[in-house]
C-alpha cells in the first residue's frame, strides 16, 4: 500500500474540515498565552529587544502553516536557536566597527533560510537526521545550563556581565555580586519561578507564562516595585515590523553559526513535530520540513524575525490545547499582530526579573538527568557522547558543542560501519542456507570455507572485510583450500571495492 502524495503546498490544511475550526481557534488562543511570552523571553537571550520575539511569532508561523508537515508544531523560535543567535551576533559585532544587531539578525536569519532551502534542493533531510539523539540530549543540556546562568543577573537585579561571558564566568560573576542584589527583584524572581512551577505541577492546562507576565505587569503598575529598584524591559514600540535589508558585508562572520542554527532548527523542529504526531496523522517528511523551515526564515528575515524553529515545549503546549491543524498557528500569528498593535505600552511595564524567570524555568527543563541515565543503561558509549557534548557546550560555547557532537557522532558511525562485514553461512538439511547455526546443519567440506557478506562494502570497510576473510581461512586447521564468498547483499560496486575483491 502506497502513501498518498500530499503535495508541497498546504499539506496539513488542504482538505480542511469546518469541524476542526473551533478546536483550532481555541487551541491557538490557548497556545498563544504560552508561546508569545516565551518568544519575547527568548529574544532577550539573544540580546535583542522583546518585540523581536513578537515579530518571530508572525510570518514564520504563517509560512510554516502553508508548507509544514506537522499539524501541531508551532514555529517561532527556541532557546537553542536564541543562544546560538546571541553567539552569532556577538561574532558579527566583533568583526564590524559599528555593528547593528537588528540588521545583523536580518542577515543571519536570511542565511539560515538559504541554507535550509539549499539542503532541501539537494535532498539532505535524511542525512541531517543522522545526528544522534545522544548529541541532541547533550546540546539541550549544555544550552539549558548556559541559558540558566545568563539569567542570574536579571533574577538578582545586578548589572549584566560583559558581553560574551560564558557559563562559568557568568556564574562566578553572579556569586561575586550577591551582596549587590536588589531584594525586591530577588523576591519577585522567587515568586515568579515558584508560581510557574506550581502551575505546571498542579494546573498544567492553565497558561502559567501568561499569568506570571500579567502578575509582573500589574505589580509594576499598581505597587512601588519600580521605585524599589526592580528593572523593567526597554519600551516596546507599537506597530508591525518594518522591512529591513540585510548587511551583506557581515555574511562571512555569520555563516559558521548560521550552519549550526540551520542544523539545530531542523533537528529540533522535526523531532518536536514527530513527538506530538497523533496516530493516524501522516508521517512528517524530512525534506518537506527543510523547505518549510527554510522558507519561514528566508521570507521573515526582512521583518526582523529570528531564525525560525519549533521546539518541544511549543509543540506540547499546542497539542495539549487541542490543536488539530496549522490553522491554530495562523491564529497565534494573528494574536501576535494584535499584541504588537495594541498592547505594546502595557508590555513596557514588564519586569526583567519576570522574563528571566520564564527563561530559567524553560532552560532548566532542558537538562534532563533521566535522559542521561537512560542512555547509560542502554548504551554507555552514547551516554559519554551526550556528556562530552554538554561539557563542550558549557565550557567552550554552544557552537563548539554542536560541532563536537556532530563530529563525535560521525566518528562513532564510521567506526561502526568500518567493521568487517563478514560471517559464516550454514546449510540446512532442507538445502536452504542461513547465517545462524542450528543443530542438524549439514557439515561442509573442511577444505571449503563459506562466508556471507552481512552488509554493503565501500571504501572504508573493504580492507577490514578482506582481512577478516583471509584470517578466517588461514586460522582453520587445516587451512581452507577454497573460500566461497557470498556477496548477494552488495548493492553496487565502486572501483575501490572491485580492486579489493580482486586482491582478495
Amino acid at each position: 500500500m502506497t502513501t498518498p502524495h500530499r503535495g508541497w503546498l498546504f499539506p496539513t490544511i488542504r482538505s480542511y474540515s469546518r469541524a476542526s475550526l473551533q478546536a483550532d481557534i481555541l487551541g491557538g488562543l490557548t497556545a498563544s498565552a504560552v508561546i508569545l511570552p516565551q518568544a519575547m523571553a527568548y529574544a532577550t537571550i539573544a540580546g535583542l529587544p522583546v518585540q523581536i520575539g513578537l515579530y518571530t511569532c508572525m510570518l514564520p508561523a504563517v509560512v510554516y502553516a502553508l508548507l509544514g508537515g506537522s499539524r501541531a508544531l508551532n514555529v517561532s523560535t527556541t532557546s537553542t536557536i536564541a543562544t546560538l543567535t546571541a553567539s552569532s551576533l556577538l561574532t558579527a559585532s566583533a568583526a564590524a566597527d559599528a555593528a547593528d544587531p537588528v540588521r545583523d539578525l536580518v542577515t543571519l536569519t536570511l542565511i539560515v533560510g538559504v541554507l535550509l532551502v539549499l539542503a532541501r534542493l539537494f535532498r539532505l533531510g535524511s542525512l541531517v537526521e543522522n545526528v544522534s539523539e545522544a548529541t541532541l540530549i547533550g546540546i539541550r543540556a549544555g544550552t539549558g545550563l548556559t541559558i540558566a546562568a545568563s539569567q542570574l543577573p536579571k533574577l538578582l537585579g545586578i548589572p549584566a556581565p560583559p558581553s560574551g561571558t560564558g557559563f562559568f564566568e557568568t556564574l562566578g560573576y553572579s556569586v561575586g555580586h550577591l551582596a549587590d542584589a536588589n531584594v525586591a527583584t530577588v523576591v519577585l524572581s522567587a515568586a515568579s519561578i515558584t508560581l510557574l512551577l506550581l502551575i505546571a505541577r498542579f494546573f498544567a492546562r492553565i497558561p502559567g507564562a501568561l499569568i506570571v507576565v500579567v502578575f509582573g505587569i500589574v505589580l509594576i503598575a499598581f505597587t512601588g516595585l519600580a521605585d524599589a529598584g526592580v528593572a523593567q524591559i526597554a519600551p516596546v514600540p507599537s506597530g508591525l515590523p518594518g522591512i529591513q535589508l540585510p548587511d551583506l558585508m557581515a555574511v562571512g562572520a555569520l555563516v559558521p553559526t548560521a550552519i549550526a542554527i540551520a542544523i539545530m532548527a531542523f533537528l529540533e523542529s522535526i523531532s518536536a513535530g514527530r513527538s506530538v504526531r497523533a496516530s493516524g496523522e501522516p508521517d512528517i517528511d524530512a525534506d518537506q520540513e527543510l523547505l518549510a523551515l527554510g522558507a519561514a526564515s528566508l521570507l521573515s528575515s526582512f521583518t526582523q524575525a529570528m531564525p525560525a524553529g519549533g521546539g518541544f515545549s511549543q509543540a506540547a503546549v499546542s497539542r495539549q490545547a487541542g490543536v488539530r491543524t496549522q490553522v491554530a498557528s495562523l491564529t497565534t500569528a494573528l494574536i501576535a499582530v494584535l499584541v504588537a498593535l495594541f498592547l505594546s505600552p502595557v508590555l513596557s511595564d514588564l519586569p526583567q526579573a519576570v522574563l528571566g524567570s520564564l527563561v530559567i524555568v524553560a532552560a532548566v527543563g532542558l537538562v534532563k538527568v533521566s535522559d542521561f541515565s537512560r542512555l547509560a543503561r542502554i548504551s554507555p558509549v552514547e551516554a559519554w557522547l551526550a556528556l562530552a557534548t554538554a561539557v563542550v557546550a558549557v565550557t567552550a560555547g554552544l557552537l563548539p558543542g554542536v560541532i563536537a557532537g556532530v563530529l563525535i557522532t560521525l566518528v562513532l558511525v564510521l567506526r561502526e560501519l568500518n567493521q568487517p562485514q563478514v560471517a559464516p553461512i550454514f546449510r540446512r538439511a532442507s538445502g536452504a542456507w542461513s547465517i545462524v547455526s542450528q543443530p542438524g546443519d549439514l557439515a561442509s567440506d573442511p577444505r571449503v570455507l563459506i562466508l556471507h557478506l552481512t552488509s554493503g562494502l565501500y571504501t572504508a570497510n573493504i580492507k577490514p572485510t578482506t582481512r577478516a576473510v583471509i584470517e578466517a581461512a588461514t586460522k582453520r586447521s587445516p587451512p581452507a583450500e577454497t573460500v566461497i564468498f557470498e556477496v548477494a547483499s552488495l548493492p553496487h560496486l565502486s572501483v575501490t571495492v572491485l580492486d579489493g575483491l580482486r586482491e582478495l
